[in-house]
């Protein structure tokens, strides 16, 4: 699949970054490896923390016709840390195989990565995956998103294996 005219999006979680007290600076890095692929992405989005406020940012990129959307932030164990639970009422069928391998990546570089909940699938035609806010997380996860985006697009679209 041509990325050139297909739409990606990226959502900062995180309550410091929204309210001002600190930089985003896993978004970015997010944003660039999707621009690198090719994909059209605008810069990241930024929300607070909790459930509520991923499933609506979600919500609005997909309505804006984004097909790759990759969250970074509240992934962990935090209280607040609840990306994973907004994500799940907004996918239609998870593709646990993707989180389980950004998992496996990430510890080899930095065990605590095994702490991640992020998950991944699809909902409508777009694919929707959780990575954490560290750069580290970002900077390891996002060649693995590249690099099955196409794939799962074309799926969605109704291509053979």
């Amino acid at each position: 699949m041509s990325t050139a005219s297909v739409r990606a999006a990226v959502v900062t979680v995180s309550d410091r970054s929204a309210a001002g007290l600190r930089e985003d600076r896993s978004g970015p890095l997010a944003v660039a490896a999707l621009r690198g692929a090719g994909f059209a992405c605008a810069d990241a989005a930024i929300v607070a923390d909790g459930a509520d406020a991923v499933e609506s940012a979600l919500r609005e990129a997909l309505a804006s016709g984004a097909r790759v959307i990759v969250t970074t932030g509240g992934t962990g164990v935090a209280p607040r840390d609840r990306t994973p639970e907004g994500t799940r009422r907004v996918l239609e069928r998870e593709l646990p195989g993707i989180a389980e391998e950004l998992r496996r990546r990430g510890a080899a570089a930095k065990p605590v990565a095994l702490l991640s909940r992020g998950i991944a699938g699809v909902a409508g035609a777009a694919l929707i995956v959780n990575l954490p806010g560290s750069t580290g997380g970002v900077t390891d996860g996002m060649p693995l998103v590249v690099a099955v985006a196409g794939h799962v697009l074309d799926q969605l679209d109704g291509a053979d294996h």
